[in-house]
């Protein structure tokens, strides 16, 4: 018997065992193009011959369905391939294949204009660098078509549609045509090329295709679509694609009551009409549509201005490159950036450019394009960094005196905005990996405690902002929907920031798109307008026993829709996901009550932030990073999302690589009371991707799979030294995030699968000398690897939690009420300004001094970097469990922290009068005799100031 060949084992793998039909898709082709090389060199009487065809037709039958959905190589060539096949020209057809697969592999159908014309037998390549220019300046696209047609139908729309192509269309678009409603939606998903979907009038519901891994795409489906009248399946296909791909334009073209349809599902569709009586204004619509989402109003503004002839006589010797081209020692800058980049450098204003402080031309467009793109109601441009966004938000919505609950993995920068803020700061506890050394997310259990912790000590007045991570620098992902539900359940005036400075990538793609803070703020919304949702929420307040704290906090709350206001902001870190020079970044706003509340602080807070003299690069990279975005953004990020899990199975299925390291799943950092799925991993064989779909939809906490956090310990090597002595050092592999035995990989729109190919060699050839190294080891050093082994494994320091703020800077509770968890970082922070009120203390002494009774109470931020949270906050208790952990941390960069002098603590004076100045306010408030400030808007706060404790600050790291 002759053995199996690889592309037979590739191609005789159940589908199921693909990650993707993408990846079926093209080993598919490459499958078929080696089995027919194979078959053209053996003779008709071979005794392989027949099952080499066999195994030829078997893949061919596989991919049929799948190139349904694509326009390339459509199916008349298609079905030409397969009919030379079925002939038994085989030499034909092997060469047919081979230059689909290469047409395929190179995307070169999207530029070459002969592979689009159905009259040429086969597509060709590009022949000139001066074509590929030419064509590369036209993109290309394909527009979805859902009617039942026949293949002459096809073909004749295929043709009209080439003959209204003009040397003046900005694009080039080829169509798709599916006969079904099913086929539709996995056509949506399938093919990234779509940019536009025409819905006919009447076609069936079900998909003629029956394979295993498109019928995936359907899991969930209505099965009462079926029986719904042809003519209503149109609108309903229009809302579901919506849902799954907005950035689709979507067309309706309907035979019956069109103006009706219109008033009723208008919103849906940018454009509806009436049966074939408007064919050509439909192919303009469709070209107009595209060109909105490709139009970047500031970057054409930018590149425009470059070009024209202009003196300066202001400020910039560097704009249009003057002191460099006049200087005899610096011309080695032009000749490394290009002149470009300094022809755009200007400090203008006018001449067609905008200003980013009061933008009212190409910038103000840019900004409303970025709010549709990520499905905001208003975005704002920032060009340093998430940090200054956070500052931002904070600033325009926290009030002196406002108590804000913030995610303990919060970045220092919402800790330095609340102090600006003058916030009374409850930190909430994450729950923690000690295994690994790292935090995980804030249960809704906890912060609704915190809540009716607040409720009970009479003041949830006060309480203005919950303000948490979401994705962490791990990739914890929250349920935000249910998170905003039920905090509004309890206090109904709540404003969310949610820090998504990793998760700005989530938008382009479904899965993710739903644990977002603008999508959930816009289905909350949409929700509570709806009258079905107001009798569900009078049937759930019949049973809710407000004053049973164990049943508020044991079943899910629903909002009162008569009082609930939807307010929520989100910063991203456009740089760091998506496609944006460094310290790009937007602030996304869904806030109901903006204009009423919060504007005009909001503008006060956006100038106190950003520079007079913002960067135009980093705006004009914003504006082009957007159009990304609506293009082809699901495209990436489905390749990111494959690129990571082909990472992680490579890994786990090598016999060395599985020795020494082990990729992070979803049970490793998620517990199982937070995993009502149950899923303990979001890929296998045999679901494939249901699995993550299944846990996204219904955890409490979700991992984000392209965020692959690697278990070094068993190799014997700490974070710190994995990440700088080998990966960095040796390879030149770039990592950030490393704990005292994992080290962080994320892949993004950017990773290629060449990049993880390295990565995995890298791996392996550590692993190897690992091995190697142990090998040789002596006893004794063989029993000091060991030690240290169990050390990074199995001996973690416990994190510790938040101690408490010293007395001197908690706040009071209204007497009698009990003690909350705020505390006055703000009096603390600048208390330390004066060197007078400090004193340093090293970590030996410090051990000694706590051991002997004495509070040590931190006069500074402490934060070690990576991760880029503080450990210590001003006005914090230093305990001992911190100092475990600082001892165990394996990093160089820990800000607030001096090694040759130790912690910078109040001294028991300064700790004395500020505890004394303390309990005076508290005194002076509690008997009524000050007046306190407005609390929420139109509420008053009561005039009596609280006591707090609080937990400590991790989370996700920055890097502007």
């Amino acid at each position: 018997m002759k053995p199996t060949s690889a592309s037979e084992k590739r191609g005789s793998a159940s589908l199921s065992r693909h990650r993707s039909v993408w990846e079926m898709r093209a080993d598919g082709w490459i499958s078929l193009v080696d089995d027919l090389s194979r078959l053209t060199v053996l003779a008709p009487d071979h005794p392989d011959r027949a099952r080499h065809l066999a195994h030829v037709r078997k893949i061919v039958g596989e991919l049929a369905p799948v190139e349904s959905y694509w326009a390339f190589p459509g199916g008349r060539v298609f079905g030409e391939l397969v009919n030379w096949i079925e002939r038994d020209e085989i030499a034909r057809a092997h060469q047919a294949a081979r230059r689909i697969h290469r047409v395929l592999a190179a995307r070169t159908y999207r530029h070459d204009v002969s592979a689009l014309d159905s009259d040429n037998e086969l597509p060709s390549q590009i022949e000139t660098e001066s074509e590929r220019a030419a064509q590369l300046a036209r993109p290309y696209f394909e527009v979805l078509i859902v009617d039942e047609m026949s293949p002459a139908e096809e073909d004749a729309l295929r043709r009209r549609v080439q003959r209204k192509r003009t040397s003046d269309d900005d694009f080039i678009f080829d169509v798709v045509v599916v006969p079904s409603f099913e086929d539709a939606l996995i056509a949506t998903l399938v093919n990234f090329n779509l940019q536009a979907v025409v819905i006919r009038h009447g076609f069936p519901f079900r998909s003629v295709n029956h394979n295993d891994l498109l019928r995936r795409f359907l899991d969930g489906m209505d099965e009462g679509v079926e029986k719904m009248a042809e003519f209503e399946r149109g609108p309903l296909l229009g809302r579901q694609i919506a849902q799954l791909r907005p950035e689709l334009d979507l067309y309706l073209v309907t035979d019956v009551n069109v103006e009706s349809i219109a008033a009723q599902v208008g919103e849906v569709f940018k454009r509806i009409f009436f049966g074939e009586e408007d064919h050509i204004e439909l192919y303009s619509a469709i070209m107009k549509g595209v060109g909105e989402r490709h139009r970047t109003p500031f970057f054409h503004a930018l590149r425009d201005y470059a070009k024209q002839p202009t003196g300066v006589f202001h400020a910039l010797p560097l704009a249009r490159g003057k002191s460099i081209m006049n200087s005899n020692w610096i011309g080695d800058l032009a000749q490394f950036y290009g002149m470009n980049l300094f022809m755009a450098e200007t400090s203008a204003t006018s001449g067609g450019l905008d200003s980013l402080l009061d933008p009212v031309g190409p910038l103000k467009l840019a900004q409303e394009y970025a709010a549709r793109a990520f499905g905001a109601r208003r975005t704002y441009f920032a060009t340093n960094g998430t940090s200054t966004c956070n500052k931002i938000v904070v600033q325009a919505l926290v009030r002196p005196d406002d108590i804000v609950l913030v995610d303990r993995n919060c970045h220092k920068s919402h800790h330095y905005g609340l102090v600006l803020a003058g916030a009374q700061v409850a930190y909430l506890d994450s729950y923690p990996l000690d295994q690994y050394s790292m935090y995980g997310a804030v249960p809704i259990r906890h912060i609704k405690k915190t809540l009716l912790d607040y409720k009970r000590a009479g003041t949830l007045d006060r309480v203005r902002m919950v303000l948490l991570t979401n994705c962490t620098f791990d990739g914890i992902v929250y349920d935000v929907e249910r998170v905003m539900m039920e905090c509004l359940a309890i206090k109904p005036d709540l404003v969310f920031l949610w820090d998504e400075a990793w998760f700005a990538f989530a938008r382009c793609h479904p899965i993710y798109r739903q644990r977002t803070g603008m999508a959930s703020a816009a289905k909350l919304h949409e929700m509570l307008q709806d009258p079905a949702y107001a009798a569900r929420h009078a049937e759930f307040s019949k049973g809710i026993d407000w004053d049973n704290e164990e049943q508020v906090l044991g079943n899910r709350l629903l909002p009162d829709p008569a009082k609930a206001r939807i307010r929520v902001y989100a910063t991203h870190s456009t740089h760091k996901t998506l496609t944006a020079l460094r310290q790009g970044s937007m602030i996304h706003v869904w806030d109901q009550d903006f204009k009423d509340k919060a504007e005009e602080a909001f503008h006060e807070a956006y100038m106190t932030h950003t520079s007079t003299s913002p960067n135009y690069q980093i705006l004009a990279s914003l504006d082009v990073g957007r159009r990304q975005v609506e293009l082809e953004g699901y495209e990436l990020i489905q390749r990111q999302l494959e690129l990571a899990m082909s990472l992680r199975e490579q890994v786990r299925t090598h016999p060395l690589l599985r020795r020494y390291f082990r990729f992070l799943t979803v049970k490793d950092v998620v517990p199982p009371e937070y995993r009502e799925s149950g899923v303990q991993s979001y890929y296998d064989d045999e679901t494939g991707w249901n699995n993550l779909e299944a846990a996204w939809r219904t955890d409490e906490f979700a991992l984000d799979p392209t965020r692959a956090t690697l278990s070094i310990g068993a190799a014997g090597m700490d974070g710190d030294t994995f990440k700088n002595k080998e990966l960095m050092d040796r390879y030149g592999i770039q990592i950030n995030k490393t704990s005292r035995n994992t080290v962080l990989f994320m892949t993004n729109i950017g990773s290629t699968r060449s990049a993880v190919a390295y990565l995995i060699e890298v791996l392996v050839k550590i692993a190897r000398d690992v091995d190697h190294r142990v090998a040789d080891m002596s006893a004794i050093e063989r029993r000091i690897h060991e030690k240290r082994v169990r050390s990074l494994t199995l001996e973690q320091p416990p994190l510790p939690d938040f101690s408490s703020f010293h007395f001197a800077f908690r706040g009071r509770s209204v007497e009698g009420r009990g003690a909350t968890r705020d505390g006055d970082i703000r009096s603390a922070f600048f208390l330390s300004y004066d060197d007078t009120n400090c004193e340093y203390i090293d970590m030996a002494e410090a051990a000694r001094a706590i051991q002997g009774g004495r509070e040590l109470v931190s006069a500074l931020f402490v934060i070690p970097y990576p991760p880029g949270f503080p450990i210590l906050v001003p006005g914090q208790v230093i305990s001992a469990e911190i100092l475990q952990f600082m001892a165990a941390l394996d990093v160089r960069e820990i800000h607030g922290f001096r090694p040759e002098l130790g912690f910078r603590i109040f001294n028991a004076e300064a700790l004395a009068r500020a505890a004394q100045a303390t309990a005076a306010r508290a005194a002076v408030a509690l008997s009524g005799r000050v007046a306190q400030p407005q609390a929420n808007d139109n509420e008053t706060k009561p005039a009596s100031r609280k006591a707090r404790t609080a937990p400590a600050n991790t989370t996700t790291g920055r890097e502007e």
